[in-house]
């Protein structure tokens, strides 16, 4: 391919050892490095699905699956800091609406019982303690 040959870079100009330099006294071993590449990042985009399905509070559930679909497909590009940042807005998203929601069915039952134990007390048969 005459276009690939023209991409090629010149290798460099040859270079003779020194006069007081042997062939037998350099080492013949190779060391080759392998680095593995960093793991993908995550898009969480299972818990931005069961947070948009199951507590979806002020819509932060469905943000959050919104910006795990964003870091999936900025992944599939090959952009990974872009996909670890969307990943890491979705994560937070979905942190907070778990937060929001532990707190409100908190809240929720602790009503509700107040309400029945003070309506029990009311409708004791043994007349008002």
């Amino acid at each position: 391919c005459p276009r690939a040959r023209g991409m090629q870079q010149p290798l460099p100009p040859y270079e003779m050892l020194p006069a007081e330099v042997s062939m037998e006294e350099m080492s013949r071993s190779t060391t080759v490095m392998v680095e593995e590449p960093p793991p993908p990042p995550r898009d969480h985009l299972v818990w931005s699905l069961f947070t948009t399905l199951y507590g979806n509070f002020c819509c932060l559930g469905l943000l959050a699956f919104f910006f795990s679909v964003k870091s999936r497909d900025r992944k599939m590009l090959g952009d990974n800091s872009g996909a670890r940042s969307y990943g890491s807005t979705a994560k937070c998203l979905n942190t907070m609406a778990l937060v929001i929601n532990i707190i409100i069915v908190v809240i929720i039952v602790t009503i509700i019982a107040v309400i029945t134990t003070r309506r029990v007390n009311f409708t004791s048969p043994y007349g008002p303690t």
